[in-house]
């Protein structure tokens, strides 16, 4: 398991969000680049970046920032938000990022999540967000009634390389990831799975180990590590000790 830092970016800022409200924000950088820098150096194998803007704009809004942590770090970097198409799949992939995330059009549009894996094997990751088992779409603004489960198994013979699985409810909380639905979630499909939402501390990180038994290869963080509560050296520690 890794733990992957997050670079969540509005109006060209590293920001959190509480629970996914826009109008809930603390800015933490006005670098996002250098906030990348600071965690490849800090021993980070993959930097999650978010354009939250895009999520809500349906298409890239914060591309700039994005080629300036591009540039700087040489760590991998996967992209999600404002992804609605599979030529701005190609375009991020050219420009140099590792994943790009499908998040919304996962649930509109399976067909594009079928195309850019089989154009770009390996590198595309699909972004489940849900609140109380129900799918999220529109950076979150929208609640579907569909099971995260139900949309997630409909991806495993895609090739998708993973799911991002966050609970809406915990992120950016620091109230602790909500182990039961992740675990379920992971236990019932094959594809491996990224959690997200709720991690404040090494003892959280240490809670979601034995999920990797149940195929959680990843937990995404931010607040925490922003807060100073996480220490992203200590967690990556841990994991590689076990």
């Amino acid at each position: 398991m890794i733990v992957i830092p997050a670079i969540d970016i509005k109006g060209g800022k590293c920001v959190r969000l509480l629970q996914g409200r826009m109008d809930a924000e603390t800015i933490f950088s006005d670098d996002p680049a250098a906030m990348g820098s600071r965690w490849e150096s800090e021993g980070a194998e993959l930097i999650h970046v978010v354009d939250l803007d895009g999520a809500v704009g349906k298409r890239p809004v914060n591309l700039n920032t994005i080629r300036l942590i591009i540039d700087r770090v040489n760590v991998p970097i996967q992209v999600g938000g404002g992804i609605r198409d599979i030529e701005t799949i190609r375009m991020y992939i050219d420009q140099g990022v590792a994943r790009v995330v499908i998040g919304t059009e996962a649930i509109k549009n399976p067909e594009l999540v079928k195309t850019a894996c089989r154009e770009f094997p390996g590198q595309i990751v699909v972004g489940i967000d849900a609140i109380d088992g129900l799918v999220a779409i529109e950076g979150w603004t929208q609640k579907t009634e569909v099971s995260a489960v139900d949309l997630g198994r409909q991806f495993e013979n895609f090739g998708v390389a993973a799911i991002n699985f966050t609970d809406i409810e915990r992120d950016g909380m620091q109230t602790g990831p909500n182990l039961p639905e992740i675990k379920r979630f992971a236990e019932a499909i094959s594809i491996p799975v990224v959690a997200s939402g709720g991690v404040s501390s090494i003892d959280d990180i240490k809670n979601l180990a034995p999920l990797e038994t149940v195929g959680v290869v990843g937990v995404i963080t931010g607040r925490a590590l922003y807060d100073g509560s996480l220490d992203l050296k200590t967690a990556i520690k841990f994991f590689r000790k076990i």
